[in-house]
This record gives structure tokens, sequence and C-alpha cells, in this order.
């Protein structure tokens, strides 16, 4: 159980720093043909919301970040 918990922390850890800069996510979804809508529906979000993500304006927090930093390495690896 500790094993995978820590897994878990480790993995969390793991896209969290390897979220690129915002206008490196932009360009990664953009590559992927991704709206900026269809993001933020994923995301349960607002479009002004991941917008501001992109140009730097605020940052995703807690889970969201999490979910949005599995979305960005997932468009990478299928963009790439």
């Amino acid at each position: 159980m500790v094993v995978v918990i820590m897994h878990a922390l480790l993995e969390e850890v793991r896209l969290v720093s390897q979220l690129p800069r915002p206008e490196h996510a932009r360009a990664v979804r953009v590559r992927a043909k991704v709206s900026l809508r269809r993001l933020a529906q994923e995301l349960g979000v607002h479009e002004i919301t991941v917008h501001r993500w992109e140009t730097g304006t605020s940052h995703p927090r807690g889970r969201v970040l999490l979910r949005y930093a599995e979305l960005i390495d997932a468009l990478q690896k299928v963009g790439a």
C-alpha cells in the first residue's frame, strides 16, 4: 500500500515538474489540433482559464494542475 502511494506521489511530481512553460504548453495543444474550448471542457474549467495558463497570467493548481500536466504530456507524445 505504501509503495503504491509513493509511486502515485512520484508520478505526480514527475508530471508537474515536466509541465512546459506556458507558451510551449500552448504550442503543444495547437500542434495536436486541440482547441482551447475542448481542452477546457476536458479539464472542467472555462476557456479563459486555460488562456490565462497559456499566457502565464495564472497557473493551474491542485488536481486540475495534475490533470493539465497529464494532458499536456499525452498531447506532446501524440503530436511528437
